[in-house]
């Protein structure tokens, strides 16, 4: 049987088991599912080698994932109580992401895959972000809104069904998860900057009028205004040798950065006339956005499907379930596929 006859007989199987790998920036995970029951996650992250240079250094992220994409991909398999052999599919990140950590998954998902004579499918990065919902509630079907948040995307999606989006809107400039790195810095947080801004919160109050997103009827987002007046309130104090609560800063910038989220996300469902708002992307793993999401959900009677924090920062379990949508759709990859730093949200691996 040649490898297009094995896919095509294998978009078939309701419940497909499927391995999913990522490797699109300093985590190297593999997940297991199947159909929308995950079986195992496995995350191996070189985050504490890379906060000693203040961020991500692309050379060594590709040597950490050259050096634990093996471990990573034979644990998730074992934990999951399944064989090689059993998988039906094999979904990896093609993109978006840095091309040498991109490339490492890659080329192990394609050896992997020819070896298994099973389909190959390569997965949007975002799209999985979008997709981690599905394991979180099996039951979810769309249309429904999706809130993206994360270090390189925000927007607010009308997912009309698993592979129809329309962009209701997006960031013009920074994205909410920069624009938390870059406040964090002028603090002298730590790299990763949203958990530190997120806990040095909780010691202050929201207490200093930063700016608050331009306004109009729109959807999309602005951060780079916001993030600029962090900068220049704590560099003007600094100068006039004023003193400054960082705990105030970062509980006043934390409030306005989430706020136009949360308003946005929900506006966008009354007038689609939508009652389920799904969120993805690191940035929703922050405890404050997240209360704040679901008591606006609430009180607006429209039901909020947010994953679990570590299945909203990079793992390879929502790389898996958008796998599973692109398995049923038969939207395969053949061995051409090649790495790519920016993608469009629309965009399948299919070359």
């Amino acid at each position: 049987m040649t490898y297009s006859e094995r896919a095509a007989g294998r978009a078939r199987s309701a419940e497909p088991l499927i391995l999913g790998i990522e490797s699109s920036c300093d985590e190297t995970a593999a997940a297991v599912i199947r159909g929308r029951k995950l079986l195992s996650s496995v995350i191996l992250s070189s985050a504490a080698e890379q906060a000693k240079y203040g961020g991500v250094v692309p050379e060594i992220a590709s040597r950490a994932h050259t050096e634990a994409i093996g471990e990573a991909v034979g644990r998730a398999v074992s934990e999951a109580g399944v064989s090689p052999r059993d998988l039906d599919a094999v979904a990896v990140t093609y993109g978006a992401g840095l091309l040498g950590a991109l490339l490492v998954g890659l080329s192990f998902a394609k050896a992997y895959a020819f070896a298994l004579g099973i389909p190959l499918i390569g997965v949007n990065h975002i799209r999985g972000h979008m997709a981690a919902a599905y394991l979180t509630d099996p039951t979810l079907e769309p249309p429904f809104i999706t809130l993206l948040a994360s270090g390189g995307h925000t927007a607010v999606i009308y997912t009309k069904s698993y592979t129809e989006f329309e962009i209701m809107g997006s960031t013009r400039d920074d994205a909410a998860g920069e624009a938390f790195d870059k406040a964090a810095r002028v603090l002298s947080l730590p790299y990763p900057g949203g958990p530190n801004i997120e806990r040095l919160a909780r010691e202050g109050s929201a207490c200093i009028p930063f700016p608050k997103m331009f306004s109009g009827s729109g959807y999309d987002f602005s951060y780079s205004g916001l993030k600029t007046a962090v900068i220049n309130y704590c560099h003007t104090k600094e100068q006039r040798g004023e003193a400054f609560c960082a705990a105030d800063v970062a509980a006043s910038f934390q409030s306005a950065a989430c706020g136009v989220l949360a308003e946005r996300a929900v506006r966008a469902a009354k007038e689609k006339g939508v009652y389920t708002i799904v969120a993805g992307g690191g940035v929703i793993a922050n405890g404050y956005l997240r209360t704040l999401l679901t008591e606006e959900c609430s009180r607006a009677g429209i039901r909020a499907v947010l994953p679990e924090k570590k299945y909203c920062t990079d793992n390879a379990a929502m790389i898996a379930a958008e796998g599973l949508v692109q398995y049923l759709a038969g939207n395969f990859s053949d061995f051409s596929l090649n790495a790519a730093a920016h993608i469009p949200l629309g965009k399948k691996g299919k070359q």
